[in-house]
């Protein structure tokens, strides 16, 4: 994974291609970029970032904020409480349960907690 001023990127190889292809995942707009090495994909990941702020500078707005993966939620403690011990009952910490749960809920494949 790579990250620049706060978004990051998944990266696969696209072996029929030869490149590497890299894509934002923390934000809703789509910014795509591909490089040939390492060091080459990582200029076109930063500039993909750049021309993506720039762009939204121009058409007045301050581009999608990516998403931090953080969540801070309020629940009734009775509910903490439940959840914990489920957590606990299948061996997962609190975030990671509640992170299986909610991947669950919004139909994402199986995600990792931060």
């Amino acid at each position: 994974m790579m990250e620049y001023k706060g978004y990051k990127a998944q990266i696969d190889f696209d072996n029929d291609a030869g490149v590497f292809v890299g894509e934002v995942i923390n934000t809703h707009d789509g910014i795509t970029f591909t490089g040939r090495s390492v060091d080459e994909l990582r200029e076109s990941f930063r500039r993909a970032v750049d021309d993506y702020l720039d762009l939204s500078c121009d058409m007045g707005g301050d581009g999608e904020q990516p998403f931090s993966g953080r969540l801070s939620i309020r629940i009734n403690p009775i509910l903490h409480r439940a959840i914990a011990d489920c957590a606990a009952r299948e061996g997962k910490s609190l975030s990671a349960w509640i992170a299986d749960c909610l991947g669950r809920a919004a139909g994402v494949a199986k995600v990792k907690a931060s």
